[in-house]
């Protein structure tokens, strides 16, 4: 799958420990920490040496050792992370040819993830996706298998043995939902889809009825089919999961999965939530271009809804107050636009056309209010809703 999220502090502080130690190793440190060593680096952002010693491991065990495939897949990771797609994609292939079916254990790289790497590198994306998802899920349904016999047959350690098995069914729901959103994009042509879609959403539900992101793609799929308020209640569900936990808590879905959310949440039309989730984002990354342009968008439409009378006004706002902000927030996805390059020129121009129309209703301010973004606004913001 893509790169995990970042550990906590102590987490962290742990990896750097173990990369400064193996940065330091002499040369007849053996190929399993030779990987260990290399994987903490990775963890901590040192690419250069964590390449270099992953390399060193590879040679040291052979095409044919029992860690070659740890090897591999370590070194298609970080491929990943120095851009290096197409090295990425060789070194998982490799890495595939050392466990075909994803039954060797984990420790020596078997199982799921490197199949699950090459369905979200695929060049073609469509049924090459899928056929690569669907090795990786039937990887993880054997582990889960044999995880569920193994707690039938010894008892002892029933809980750590029941918390291993629904983390891999967690996993599953996860791939289940992404064969569902190449179905809705890639594959939507297909005679099938919807009904293929249905199934997998099911499926995932069943698996894994408290992972956030199973709702969020369930209604993802209800939007496909124009079912609007069972979206809504799917996204209902899917936030009241996690948006009373902070941000490091790993039941908190990932940055670009809450990112699409609140796509979906302005797309069914809950403006108010969708501005919600995009303050949290911003507190997390202010650089976030698209961040920027949702939440501006957001207030736009809200602010609309309000001044054609299809909403009353929240107490003490109307619909120029929301405006207002909501050209602070355009204007600040536009300056960040070009600070950092963006590449979307869609989403730019959209965000243009927003902040003239604001300002055609509202008139071009001064540099203070319009050009300067103030923290506080959002911050203030989220104080005025907790208290």
């Amino acid at each position: 799958m893509a790169p995990t999220k970042p550990k906590n502090k102590s987490q962290k502080d742990k990896a750097k420990a173990r990369a400064r130690i193996g940065a330091a190793q002499p040369s007849n440190v053996n190929a399993r920490e030779l990987l260990n060593n290399a994987s903490a680096m990775l963890e901590v952002g040192d690419i250069e040496n964590a390449a270099k010693t992953a390399k060193t491991a590879y040679k040291a065990v052979g095409e044919d050792g029992k860690l070659a495939g740890a090897a591999l897949s370590l070194l298609g990771h970080i491929n990943v992370e120095l851009g290096e797609i197409e090295a990425a994609r060789e070194f998982f292939l490799a890495a595939v040819k050392t466990d075909e079916d994803g039954t060797l254990p984990e420790d020596v790289a078997g199982g799921p993830e490197k199949f699950l790497w090459l369905a979200q590198l695929s060049e073609e994306g469509g049924q090459d996706s899928v056929s690569w998802y669907d090795r990786g899920a039937s990887a993880l349904r054997l582990q889960i298998q044999t995880l569920s016999d193994e707690l039938e047959k010894r008892p002892h350690g029933k809980e750590q043995q029941e918390a291993l098995i629904t983390e891999k069914k967690r996993r599953l729901a996860a791939i289940l939902c992404a064969v569902a959103e190449v179905y809705m994009t890639d594959l939507s042509w297909e005679e099938d889809a919807e009904q293929r879609c249905e199934a997998l959403i099911t499926e995932a539900i069943m698996l894994a009825p408290e992972l956030a992101d199973t709702w969020q793609t369930v209604a993802n799929v209800r939007i496909s089919q124009t079912r609007v308020d069972e979206a809504k209640e799917a996204l209902r569900r899917s936030m009241a999961l996690w948006e009373h936990l902070e941000p490091e808590d790993p039941n908190v879905p990932q940055f670009p999965t809450r990112v699409s959310l609140v796509r979906l949440l302005i797309e069914v039309g809950m403006e108010e939530k969708a501005i919600d989730v995009a303050e949290r984002l911003i507190l997390e990354d202010d650089q976030a271009v698209e961040v920027w342009y949702l939440g501006g968008y957001g207030r736009y439409l809200l602010g609309e809804k309000i001044k054609n009378g299809e909403l009353q006004a929240p107490e003490g706002e109307a619909w120029q107050d929301i405006w207002r902000l909501s050209r602070k927030y355009l204007a600040q996805c536009l300056r960040t636009y070009a600070a950092i390059e963006y590449e979307d020129e869609r989403l730019g121009a959209h965000a243009q056309e927003l902040l003239d129309s604001i300002r055609g209703e509202l008139g071009v301010v001064g540099a203070e209010e319009d050009e300067v973004w103030e923290d506080t606004d959002v911050e203030e913001d989220e104080d005025e809703e907790m208290n």
